[in-house]
């Protein structure tokens, strides 16, 4: 996988720190010298870890007066806040649960209603997952594109507001994926873009719900092996 940058890197510590010593919306961190203490980081690669956080919406930064937790976490880039929640195997879980209810049925409608257009642009989008799988290189957050677009190819208004839960899902269980599931992967990313690229609702369906049960059986049996 590709390695995450310092301040990525530096990001998730300051999330855990938020999250350890029990930060509340409207609470104030720590001054940046500070933080660059409690961090051990660099001035710079602190500043590149508030703008990671602020970005998601986590933190705020008013002149003058410092870096304040958010009023609503996660919104807009994370609108259901999952970024705050601290049991991310529970959160893992309870999101691959969700999916499987919702996402068959998404990629059903997919195959009904996507246009040419529709099937282009998710065509294009698996092939760069593909790309980024056999480089061995993250490919999480172009995974999450991959469903996103499914959901806008079922051109059902109402899955914009479930986007997120879809993406967010994928984003999560995708870290977890170890290289021995690559080619599973593939396979079912695969099945799942032909049947909607051939307008095979039923075969959408199975094909992703084949694809989620899998994960979430792969995911318990590494749970009761730790």
């Amino acid at each position: 996988m590709e390695k995450q940058t310092l301040g990525e890197k530096t990001a998730e510590k300051l999330l855990n720190m938020i999250h350890e010593r029990g930060y509340t919306a409207g609470d104030k961190l720590p001054t940046e010298m500070e933080l660059c203490q409690l961090l051990g980081a660099g001035r710079n690669t602190v500043r590149e870890a508030l703008r990671i956080l602020v970005s998601r919406n986590i933190v705020t930064i008013r002149q003058g007066a410092g870096t304040f937790i958010s009023e609503k976490n996660g919104v807009p880039d994370d609108p259901l806040g999952f970024s705050m929640m601290e049991d991310r195997r529970k959160l893992t879980r309870d999101l691959l649960q969700i999916r499987v209810m919702l996402e068959p049925p998404i990629a059903a409608l997919a195959a009904q209603n996507a246009d040419e257009e529709d099937i282009q642009k998710l065509e294009e989008i698996l092939l760069k997952v593909e790309e980024l799988i056999e480089r061995r290189e993250d490919y999480s957050q172009k995974d999450s594109q991959f469903h996103a677009q499914i959901a806008a190819c079922s051109h059902n208004t109402v899955m914009s507001n479930l986007v997120p839960v879809i993406t967010e899902g994928v984003r999560i269980f995708a870290s977890t994926v170890r290289e021995t599931e690559y080619v599973q992967t593939l396979a079912s990313h695969r099945a799942i873009f032909r049947a909607i690229k051939e307008k095979k609702a039923v075969e959408a369906q199975e094909a992703m719900t084949y694809h989620l049960m899998y994960n979430q059986n792969r995911y318990r049996d590494e749970e009761k092996e730790e």
